[in-house]
């Protein structure tokens, strides 16, 4: 009889001990399968000449980045000056893979704010981001010589996450 008067105080101990664990959970830090694995393969239409294809063999030998986005996307809009920065001062490949967004926005939006990427892949039915463990765009992939997910970013790049995080993983998988 004791033992069910202490079952609601130690199940309100439990609920409260699962929510304080999940609020010391850092959303931008969300573990990827892909990481340390081959980036998963796909051949999509290039958003600029849709009779053309892009994937991740095309790009083999070459460290690059792979960039989720969308124009629908404000975190995308926050980012994209760093990209064409750094497209314009690296010779880094950066792949978009434009996620569930109507072609001709995201063209006049490539026209309107600069086009940063080596090819764009259009990922009309997300089923490319889904493969790739995309949460929500932005998010952006680094991706070795050999094919290999090697970082994962969640969000937009910001330059200290590029200055702390990327670029020093980037000169060191380019050595």
């Amino acid at each position: 009889m004791m033992h069910r008067r202490f079952l609601p105080m130690a199940a309100f101990g439990a609920l409260a001990a699962l929510l304080g664990a999940g609020l010391g959970l850092k959303p931008r830090e969300l573990p990827s399968p892909h990481v340390g694995r081959p980036a998963p393969p796909f051949r999509l239409a290039r958003l600029q000449a849709p009779a053309e294809h892009i994937g991740p063999a095309d790009l083999q030998g070459r460290v690059w980045l792979l960039n989720v986005w969308a124009s629908w996307c404000a975190p995308c809009r926050e980012e994209h000056p760093l990209l064409v920065r750094l497209a314009r001062e690296t010779p880094l490949a950066i792949v978009g893979l434009n996620y569930k967004d109507d072609p001709r926005s995201a063209q006049e939006w490539l026209l309107k704010l600069g086009d940063p990427y080596f090819a764009t892949a259009s990922d009309l039915d997300g089923s490319v981001g889904i493969e790739y463990g995309v949460y929500g765009v932005p998010e952006t992939f680094v991706i070795d010589r050999d094919g290999v997910v090697r970082h994962r970013h969640v969000g937009p790049l910001t330059p200290a996450a590029w200055s702390d995080q990327i670029a020093p993983l980037l000169r060191k998988l380019q050595a």
